[in-house]
């Protein structure tokens, strides 16, 4: 039985939101596998943290360049 480990990923902030958001989703799979020792679970833990954090303050740029653009209201996207 192998135990896997967490993939290599360097502590720098991803290049953006789109790379971001992969590195965690492959993070989570990894993880959600049960097959982590204890410290790959706990690193995994510490970076999903991290890209948790970038993803979310991106959101929030984003959302506030569409309030600007908005004249200051936030309104709902349009249905497709």
């Amino acid at each position: 039985m192998t135990i896997a480990t967490v993939p290599a990923r360097s502590a720098a902030p991803p290049a953006n939101y789109e790379a971001a958001l992969a590195e965690l989703e492959t993070l989570v799979a990894s993880m959600e596998g049960g097959q982590l020792p204890l410290e790959g679970l706990l690193e995994g833990y510490r970076r999903g943290t991290e890209l948790l954090q970038f993803c979310r303050a991106r959101l929030e740029a984003v959302e506030q360049q569409v309030k600007i653009l908005e004249d200051g209201q936030l309104k709902p996207w349009p249905n497709p």
